[in-house]
């Protein structure tokens, strides 16, 4: 098992940057892909990017495609959600999870494939 604290949020302007980090807990953190997703209120949960076990592979949803990057370090046990050329329709809530099913290439979209969720970080886009 692993726990997930995220941080990072916070409110920024239309066009600016903000980083995301979510720290795991655990000596296994290399053996989980790793994603992000977001979340507004009554709207479902929307994938944003994934990363495999070794940080070799990388997805990322549409909305996000050239504006985000997301990288790991396994030594620090922790994934990093880069944030730039940030709109307001990016204001959600951000969730890491944790995804133990992963092979080491294949990345999965879907936020049922992961086991193990942070408590969520609110990034609010102001104009």
């Amino acid at each position: 098992q692993v726990q997930l604290v995220e941080s990072g949020g916070g409110l920024v302007q239309a066009g600016g940057s903000l980083r995301l980090s979510c720290a795991a807990s655990g000596r296994t953190f290399s053996r989980y892909a790793m994603g992000w997703f977001r979340q507004a209120p009554r709207k479902e949960r929307e994938f944003v990017a994934a990363i495999s076990r070794s940080g070799g592979s990388t997805i990322y949803g549409d909305p996000v495609k050239s504006r985000f990057t997301i990288s790991r370090d396994n030594a620090k046990n922790t994934v990093y959600l880069q944030m730039s050329s940030l709109k307001p329709e990016d204001t959600d809530v951000y969730y890491c999870a944790a995804d133990p099913h992963a092979s080491m290439i294949i990345l999965s979209r879907m936020a049922g494939e992961y086991d193990y969720w942070g408590q969520g970080t609110q990034v609010t886009v102001y104009t």
